[in-house]
C-alpha cells in the first residue's frame, strides 16, 4: 500500500511478503533452520577448558547487557544498541556484535567485528611500543654517541647547512636533537620491528578465526554471493580501460612529485630566510621550526587531496563501466586506496629514504632550480624528522579528518536543514510524523568504504614505519576506542538505517591488509638499515672500534673538508662567526679527507657499511617473513570446536538422508506411499543459533 507523507515529493510504500514467498526466497538463499538434538563439543584438554572458564568469568563484566529473550531483543534492539553500544561511558565493554548484525545486517556486523578485533589486538602492540619508548628514555643518559655530541670538549666545527647566509656551527648545539633521536633509534627498535611484523600476522590469523566463528554462528558457511547485475552494459576490454588506468598512474606520479618538490622548496627557502633574519628569536631553533611547519603543511595537503582523490577515483571507476555492483565497489576501493595511500605516505617515504642522500658534499652540492641547495638531515639523521612527520600526520588525520569531520560535518548539515524549516512547522511535524517519516530527515548511508579506508591507512601508519615511531600503536588504540563509539552513535542516531546486506567476509580489504603487512617487513628493514644509525654503530663497534665500544663513533661518522675548496660565491659571509678562522670543517659522510690521494671520494668504511646495510635488509626480510609464515601455518584458520561442529552436522545430514531412504524402502515394502517427516534434529552446545541444512519447506513438520 502507498502512503503519502509530509512532502509531495516523498512517499512510503508498505510491502507485505506472504509466508510462501519468504520460504521460496529462503530456499534460494539456502537459509538453515534451528534444530534440537544436543551433543557436547570438547574445547580441548581439561586445562584448556578451565582456562576458558576463567577467562569468561574475568571478562563477564565487559560483556554488554543484551539479554536472552529473543522477542524482547528484536523489539527493543535500537534502544539496547543506544545503551550498550553507542555510548562513550561503556568504552571498555565488548560490542554486541550479534545484535548489530540483527539490526544492520551481516556486512555492517562484520565491519564492527573486525574493528573490535583490530582494536583489541592493538593493546599488546601499544604496551610493547610504550616499553620500547621508555627504554630509550631510561638509556639516553648512557648513550655514548649522544654523550659525545653533547661533550663541549670535543670542539667539533661543522660545515654550513646552507650557502652564504649560514655560517659554521658547533656540533654541541645539536645535543638536544641527538638525545631526542635516541628515544626512537636504539637497540630495542629492531626488536619492536620484528614484534610488529609477527603482530600483524597474528592479527590476520586471529581475524580469520573470528570471521569463521561468526560465519558459523550467523549461518554463512554455505553462503554464496549470487549477485545479480544491475547494469546491462557490455563488459569493456583491457584496451577500453587503458585510458583510465593511464590517467590514474600519470596523475598520481605528477601530483606526488609536485607535492614532494613543493615541500622541499619550502624547507630550503624558509631555512635560508630564517638564517638571513636579523631578529634573534627567528634564528633560534630554526630546524625545529622548519620541521614542524613543513609537517603541518603536509598534513593540510593530505586532508585536502584525500577528498580530491576520492572524487577522481569514483570518476575513473565510472569510466570503466563495471558490469556488477561488486566489481564496481572493488575497483573503486582499489583506486581510492592507491591514491590515498600515495597521498598519505609520499612525504614520509621522502623523509625516510631520499632526504639527505642526494645532496652531494661541501664544495660540490646538488642544486635544484639553479640556486636551491638540497636539504640535509640533522647530525643524528632523518629518523627524528620522520618521527615528527608520522606523529603530526597520524594525530592530525585522526583528530581532524576522522573524528572532527565525522562529528562536525553531520551536525553542521543537520543544523542547516533545521534552519530551513520554521520552528512552528518543525513542532507540528514532530507531533504528526511517524517514526519512519522522521528517520527520513537523517543523513543517507553512503557505505562502509570510508570507514574501512580510514582504518586501512591507520594500519599502514602503525606497521609500515613503526621502527621510527613506536608510539604509533598507542595513538591508534586511543583513536579506535573513540572511533568505535563514534561510529556506533552515528549509525544509531544520525544515519538512516542501511539495507541489510549478507556477506561472509570483509572482501578486498583483507587482501589490502595482508599486502600491507608483507610490505611493512621490507619497509622497516630499510628504515632500520638506511634511515637509522643502527648498522653504522654495529659496523664501527665490531670492525673499527679500538676497545669494542662506541667511544669515538661520532668522530668516525664525520669527514673533513678544506674550506678553501668552497665553490666561489657559496662560502659563508660571516666566516668569523665562531670567533676564530676556520680552515677545516666537518660534515656527516664517509669520504676520504682532502689530504688523501683520493680526496672527497667514498671511503672504504662507506662501502663496508653499505654492504652491511644490504645484508641486513636481506637477512631481516627473510627471517621475519619465515617467522610470519610459520605463525600463519601454526595457527589453524578454523577454530577446533567449529570444525568439529561442522563435521558433526555433516554426519547428521547423512544420517537424516539414510533414514529417509530406509523409510522409503519400508513404505514400498508395505505398500504405504505417504511420506513421513524427518525427526532427527540436532542442537549445538556452543552459544548462538543452531542450524542444519533442513530448510523452510520442512519447518511445519519439525515444529
Amino acid at each position: 500500500s502507498f502512503e503519502k507523507s509530509f512532502s509531495s515529493c516523498v512517499g512510503f510504500l508498505k510491502i507485505h511478503a506472504p509466508w510462501e514467498v519468504l520460504c521460496r526466497e529462503a530456499e534460494f538463499m539456502k537459509l538453515k533452520m534451528p534444530t534440537f538434538k544436543k551433543y557436547k563439543v570438547s574445547h580441548g584438554s581439561s586445562i584448556v577448558e578451565k582456562v576458558n572458564m576463567f577467562v569468561q568469568k574475568v571478562t563477564a563484566t565487559l560483556q554488554p547487557k543484551v539479554g536472552e529473550n529473543r522477542d524482547v531483543i528484536l523489539i527493543l534492539s535500537l534502544q539496547i544498541l543506544c545503551e550498550e553500544w553507542a555510548s562513550y561511558s561503556i568504552f571498555y565493554k565488548y560490542q554486541p556484535i550479534g545484535l548489530i548484525r540483527k539490526y544492520f545486517g551481516e556486512k555492517v556486523g562484520l565491519y564492527f567485528a573486525w574493528l573490535g578485533v583490530y582494536t583489541q589486538m592493538l593493546i599488546p602492540a601499544a604496551i610493547v611500543g610504550v616499553i620500547v619508548f621508555l627504554y630509550g628514555c631510561v638509556t639516553v643518559e648512557d648513550n655514548i654517541p649522544s654523550m659525545e655530541v653533547c661533550d663541549e670538549r670535543n670542539n667539533i666545527t661543522m660545515c654550513p647547512i646552507c650557502d652564504r647566509v649560514c655560517s659554521y656551527w658547533k656540533l654541541v648545539t645539536a645535543c638536544g636533537t641527538a638525545r631526542a633521536s635516541h628515544l626512537f633509534d636504539n637497540a630495542a627498535t629492531v626488536f619492536f620491528a620484528i614484534f610488529m611484523a609477527l603482530w600483524a600476522t597474528m592479527f590476520m590469523e586471529h581475524w580469520k578465526r573470528r570471521q569463521m566463528r561468526l560465519n558459523y554462528i550467523w549461518d554463512l558457511t554455505s553462503f554464496e554471493d549470487a549477485e545479480v547485475s544491475h547494469e546491462e552494459n557490455v563488459k569493456l576490454t583491457c584496451r577500453d580501460r587503458m585510458p583510465a588506468y593511464m590517467t590514474i598512474i600519470v596523475m598520481m606520479i605528477c601530483v606526488t612529485l609536485a607535492i614532494v618538490f613543493g615541500v622541499v622548496l619550502y624547507r630550503v627557502s624558509i631555512m635560508t630566510a630564517l638564517h638571513m633574519s636579523s631578529t634573534p628569536s627567528f634564528r633560534t631553533n630554526i630546524r625545529a621550526t622548519v620541521k614542524t611547519t613543513a609537517a603541518i603543511i603536509n598534513l593540510i595537503i593530505i586532508i585536502i587531496m584525500d577528498e580530491v582523490y576520492g572524487a577522481i577515483a569514483r570518476w575513473l571507476t565510472i569510466m570503466e563501466v563495471p558490469k556488477t555492483d561488486k566489481s564496481f565497489e572493488e575497483r573503486l576501493i582499489f583506486k581510492t586506496f592507491i591514491l590515498k595511500f600515495a597521498n598519505a605516505f609520499t612525504p614520509i617515504v621522502y623523509l625516510a629514504f631520499f632526504r639527505g642522500r642526494i645532496i652531494g658534499r661541501p664544495g660540490k652540492y646538488i642544486y635544484v632550480m639553479g640556486s636551491y641547495r638540497m636539504e640535509e638531515c640533522a647530525h643524528a639523521g632523518c629518523l627524528m624528522e620522520l618521527c615528527i612527520q608520522l606523529c603530526i600526520t597520524m594525530l592530525g588525520k585522526q583528530l581532524i579528518q576522522n573524528n572532527l569531520f565525522e562529528i562536525g560535518v553531520p551536525k553542521l548539515k543537520k543544523m542547516l536543514r533545521q534552519r530551513k524549516i520554521d520552528k512552528k512547522h518543525q513542532e507540528e511535524l514532530d507531533k504528526t510524523l511517524h517514526r519512519h517519516e522522521k528517520d527520513h530527515f537523517l543523513g543517507p548511508f553512503v557505505g562502509l568504504n570510508p570507514e574501512y579506508m580510514e582504518m586501512i591507512i591507520q594500519f599502514g601508519m602503525v606497521t609500515l614505519f613503526v621502527a621510527s615511531f613506536p608510539l604509533a600503536p598507542l595513538f591508534a588504540l586511543l583513536n579506535n576506542i573513540i572511533e568505535i563509539r563514534l561510529d556506533a552513535k552515528k549509525f544509531v542516531t544520525e544515519l538512516r538505517r542501511p539495507i541489510a546486506v549478507r556477506a561472509k567476509d570483509i572482501g578486498i580489504w583483507y587482501t589490502l591488509l595482508r599486502g600491507l603487512s608483507k610490505v611493512a617487513v621490507i619497509v622497516n628493514a630499510f628504515v632500520i638499515s638506511f634511515t637509522s644509525d643502527f648498522i653504522p654503530r654495529l659496523v664501527y663497534q665490531y670492525m673499527y672500534s679500538p676497545d669494542g665500544t662506541l667511544h669515538g663513533f661520532v668522530n668516525h661518522t664525520l669527514s673533513y673538508f678544506n674550506v678553501s675548496h668552497f665553490q666561489p660565491g657559496t662560502e659563508p659571509t660571516e666566516s668569523m662567526h665562531l670567533g676564530y678562522k676556520v680552515e677545516v670543517c666537518r660534515y656527516k659522510d664517509y669520504r676520504d679527507p682532502p689530504w688523501s690521494d683520493t680526496p672527497y671520494e667514498f671511503s672504504r668504511q662507506f662501502w663496508a657499511i653499505l654492504a652491511a646495510r644490504l645484508a641486513f635488509v636481506i637477512v631481516f626480510q627473510n627471517v621475519v617473513m619465515l617467522m610470519s609464515d610459520f605463525v600463519d601455518w601454526l595457527i589453524p584458520d578454523i577454530p577446533k570446536d567449529i570444525s568439529i561442529q561442522i563435521h558433526n552436522e555433516r554426519n547428521l545430514i547423512v544420517e537424516l538422508f539414510m533414514k529417509q531412504e530406509q523409510g522409503k524402502k519400508y513404505r514400498n515394502t508395505i505398500g504405504d506411499p505417504s511420506p513421513q517427516p524427518l525427526r532427527s534434529p540436532v542442537t549445538r552446545s556452543i552459544p548462538g543459533p543452531q542450524y542444519s541444512s533442513v530448510t523452510c519447506s520442512n519447518r511445519m513438520e519439525r515444529l
